[in-house]
Formats: C-alpha cells, structure tokens, sequence
C-alpha cells in the first residue's frame, strides 16, 4: 500500500517520471530475476553443507528432529 502511494504522489508531483518509472519497473524486475535465482540457489547450497557439519552432533546428541524429545 505505501509503494502504491508513493507512486500516486509521484504521478500528482511529476506524471512524466512516474510514467517512466512504471513502465521500466518490469524491464529492471526481468534483468533481477536472475540474480535472485542465482542467490537462492547459493542459499540453499549454504545450507545443505550446514546440514551435512551439523549432522555428526545431531546424531551424537540423540535428540529426535521429529519429536522433539
């Protein structure tokens, strides 16, 4: 809701920039979308090497992940 009035007070300010901002806002989102991919993909390989270091104490500590006990 605050982007959206953000934007109306940019249109009623200057409707030239606020035009061009909606109309370069998907073309900047398309050349981000890979950068976001690539920084999930690096997320989750962080964490499969977390999960594979913290296995041998979770192993050793006896705790069940399911339950909890």
């Amino acid at each position: 809701m605050g982007k959206f009035l953000l934007f109306l007070i940019l249109l009623v300010l200057c409707w030239p920039l606020a035009l061009l901002a909606l109309v370069l806002y998907p073309l900047v989102w398309l050349f981000l979308l890979p950068f976001k991919l690539v920084g999930i993909a690096v997320e989750g390989v962080f964490e499969l090497l977390r999960a594979i270091i913290l296995l041998p104490a979770r192993v050793l500590s006896g705790k069940s992940v399911m339950t909890g006990k």
